[in-house]
């Protein structure tokens, strides 16, 4: 074995790995192996680079454009509503009509934009026939898969071992050359579906209650358990605040969904809205979130108040910190850098220019010139003289510290007392670090030693907490006026329904396939103040979360349970970051355009079945004309391309070269060759077959099909058959990607709103993968014989 051959077959380990554990994003990866292929010289870098101007990687992004166009002007919402129309009111033939359709238009369309196109289609049907979302939502998923088998463009698997072919001097496979298998294939996973999936499938049908029946996703989220209403006494401290001044949300994670005032209800009350004495509020949440507010009752004021000498007690110092242009922390909020953890420092203000920022300093993006106002042990602050992102600290002297202090909040003591039940818990888990917008700039222990506090220090009896915010807002933090506050026993509002009207309620959203949202929090989005709703609840894989939502970190796959006015609700329709489930909603597609764009789709495939151009030139111009008569603009057209996987064919393939040229792919078939060759090229298929289905499940499909086409080649070569066989079967396998909710995002995009668990896909897509995997073993010789190899 050669050196060369070694390095490659490290790499490749290298890569496996990383794609199974996701340790890092597939487009860095994809960019790493470009890299370290070319400076290990297994390849040039002219052909380390090469992906991105091969004709498979060029027609898969042109093909995401022809496929946003007929998005945009409504081609799936034109069938969608002929459904009830054509299924009538039987369940089997809604469930073929739904995965035929999706089938058919993944024939010619990227399958996730057509799951994501008839997703609020098919969820306005399940509500419209009294059905259950689980029956008809993983047969879309499937429908959508099973659909883009059938054409060389239906998925980027087929259209990259068609152009492997042409690399090597064969045949390529034209348009419909899939259809003949894929056909046959479509249509027993159609009618496996129908008639036995349907019925592995969970009927969590909606629960009937005595108000009368709920929607499905009502009580899947069990949202019954967690409304409640507390009564704000006179008296106060929150009387006279707004809503989001109140920080109940903040602080205790508490939803006000509405207000009962004078025998009146105020449903879905906006955050400006004003509390009152006496107000009943509505609230969504945990009822033993207001022990929480008892615990904070339980510390006990030190003094009234100290003066800034506190400040500069306990070897603790005040400076100031410039920002320096080009920082990487520009933009980013404290929260996003994470300061105080990482810096031990609590920032106290933040001056920008002539105006002085002392709220919410958490949530506020820096800029470059912002100056930050710290506090924090000397010797912390002595070791930012050298810090890449800010200019060397200058430290405050007594008389500034002094003005300092008189601008900005209330500098308080405050005690834990033995009995208190804050002890032993966490900063994080008290919710005191995030607690009305007050900081706690150091603990101070019984045996007087002082700390910069920490997310995860943990509080103990005699603990002096000094702490730095508005008065109000400490009277808040000492129950001074929440005092008083109980839950009303015998709530009326405990049945959800009450709680909709014609001007407000409940809809269920998704992230879209081209979000940029996954990976925020909604507290760091400011979802409340920028959309006006609320997150009741976060359906994610299987599981209901009702706390803490507002720093849940958003993953695609996720439902999100939105309460608010209706014409907020629709505005969220015309948010290309979300995907609102239920049709009406949905931002008004351009059906004006949608005869021109089936006419370019015409366009582009007549001549691709005449072999008067290739098609990756026929689809890169029919892709500017969908711009060019406004099917769709270029942002949108920049949205639909799906860049991660662009990435990583144009990563991945240089490893495929890498394994072809190094002889690797060569020694790989032979073991191939070595294990199933005596049992003849039928138990070959058989095994690269079940190779690619199973490594489906946890490979990115595009990068699974570059790494076993050269193994594919090279058996076909030692074998002296024909490779198309072996080369239809990889793009079909590594294309059926039913077994699990993360093997394919049309999967995760259906998980959330049928309310699935993990085990729902095996339950249904390990069998179906059974049922395809035995029709290719039957079919595919039929249609490409395993004979002599051609040239």
């Amino acid at each position: 074995m050669s050196p060369e051959i070694i390095t490659v077959l490290a790499i490749l380990t290298a890569v496996i790995v990383l794609l199974v554990t996701e340790w890092a994003p597939l487009e860095v990866l994809a960019m790493l192996v470009m890299g370290v292929l070319a400076v290990t010289d297994i390849v040039s870098p002219k052909e380390a680079l090469a992906g991105f101007s091969n004709p498979a990687v060029v027609t898969i992004w042109a093909v995401f454009i022809l496929s946003g166009g007929l998005t945009r002007t409504g081609i799936a919402n034109i069938l969608g509503r002929q459904l009830l129309r054509v299924a009538g009111s039987g369940e089997s033939m809604l469930v073929v009509i739904i995965m035929v359709i999706a089938g058919v238009l993944s024939a010619f369309m990227n399958n996730v934009a057509v799951a994501a196109l008839m997703l609020p289609v098919v969820m306005d049907i399940a509500r419209k026939t009294d059905r259950s979302p689980s029956i008809l939502l993983m047969p879309l998923a499937y429908g959508s898969l099973l659909g883009g088998l059938t054409t060389m463009i239906g998925t980027p698997p087929n259209i990259l071992v068609s152009e492997a072919l042409r690399e090597n001097g064969m045949v390529a496979f034209k348009l419909f050359d899939f259809s003949p298998v894929g056909l046959v294939v479509m249509t027993c996973g159609v009618a496996f579906v129908t008639l036995v999936g349907t019925r592995l499938l969970p009927k969590r049908n909606p629960a009937r209650e005595a108000a009368g029946r709920q929607p499905d996703y009502r009580s899947q989220y069990r949202l019954h358990e967690h409304l409640f209403q507390i009564k704000v006494p006179d008296g106060s401290a929150l009387v006279g605040k707004s809503l989001a001044g109140s920080r109940l949300g903040a602080a205790l994670g508490l939803t006000v969904v509405g207000i009962t005032r004078s025998g009146a209800t105020l449903l879905a009350p906006p955050i400006t809205e004003t509390i009152q004495a006496e107000d009943l509020l509505i609230v969504e949440g945990k009822p033993d979130q207001i022990q929480e507010m008892n615990n904070w009752g339980q510390l006990l004021t030190e003094s009234d108040a100290i003066g800034p000498d506190a400040l500069t007690a306990h070897g603790m110092q005040v400076a100031r910190l410039i920002l320096k242009p080009g920082s990487a922390y520009e933009g980013q909020t404290l929260s996003d850098i994470g300061f105080r953890n990482r810096l031990s420092l609590n920032v106290l203000a933040i001056e920008r220019g002539e105006s002085r920022l002392d709220t919410d300093l958490k949530i506020r993006p820096l800029k470059a010139g912002d100056t930050l106002v710290v506090y924090g042990l000397s010797e912390k602050l002595a070791g930012l003289a050298d810090n890449a992102h800010f200019q060397p600290p200058t430290i405050l002297t007594r008389e500034d510290v002094d003005v300092t202090v008189k601008l900005g909040h209330d500098l308080r003591q405050l005690r834990v007392p033995d009995t208190s039940k804050l002890i032993g818990l966490t900063l994080s888990e008290s919710r005191l670090g995030d607690a009305v917008d007050v900081q706690i700039l150091c603990i101070v222990r019984a045996d007087g030693s002082a700390l910069i506090p920490s997310s995860e220090d943990r509080f103990a009896a005699g603990d002096r907490l000094m702490v730095w915010g508005a008065a109000d807002m400490i009277s808040i933090l000492l129950m001074q006026g929440l005092e008083g506050m109980f839950i009303e026993a015998g709530a009326p509002h405990t049945d959800l329904s009450m709680l909709e009207d014609d001007q407000v309620g409940l809809v269920e959203v998704i992230l879209s396939p081209h979000s940029v949202l996954s990976g925020l929090t909604l507290r760091g989005m400011n979802f409340r103040e920028k959309y006006g709703l609320s997150v009741l609840a976060i359906w994610r894989k299987g599981t209901a979360y009702r706390e803490d939502l507002r720093d849940m970190a958003l993953q695609f796959g996720d439902a999100l349970l939105l309460y608010g006015p209706w014409d907020k609700l629709n505005l969220l329709g015309r948010e290309p970051d979300f995907l609102v489930l239920t049709e009406t909603a949905q931002e008004a597609p351009r059906e004006e355009k949608a005869k021109l764009a089936l006419t370019i789709m015409a366009a582009v495939l007549i001549p691709v079945i005449m072999d008067w151009v290739p098609i990756y030139i026929a689809v890169v111009i029919g892709a500017a004309f969908m711009v060019l008569t406004r099917c769709l603009t270029m942002e949108e057209a920049y949205r639909y391309i799906e860049w991660k996987a662009v990435f990583l064919i144009a990563g991945m393939l240089p490893l495929g070269t890498a394994l072809d040229n190094t002889g690797a792919a060569r020694l790989l078939a032979e073991g191939v060759v070595g294990i199933l060759g005596p049992f003849g090229p039928y138990a070959v298929l058989f095994g690269l077959l079940a190779i690619t289905f199973i490594a489906t499940s946890i490979i990115p499909t595009a990068a699974l099909v570059v790494l076993m086409v050269p193994i594919a080649l090279k058996t076909a070569a030692s074998l002296g058959i024909s490779p198309y066989a072996l080369m239809m079967g990889i793009a079909m396998a590594a294309s059926s990607s039913f077994t699990s909710p993360i093997s394919h995002p049309a999967n995760v995009l259906v998980m959330g709103p049928g309310g699935y668990r993990f085990i729902d896909y095996i339950k249904v897509g390990l069998p179906l993968t059974l049922v395809v995997l035995i029709v290719l073993m039957i079919v595919l010789p039929i249609f490409w014989p395993l004979q002599a190899a051609v040239g």
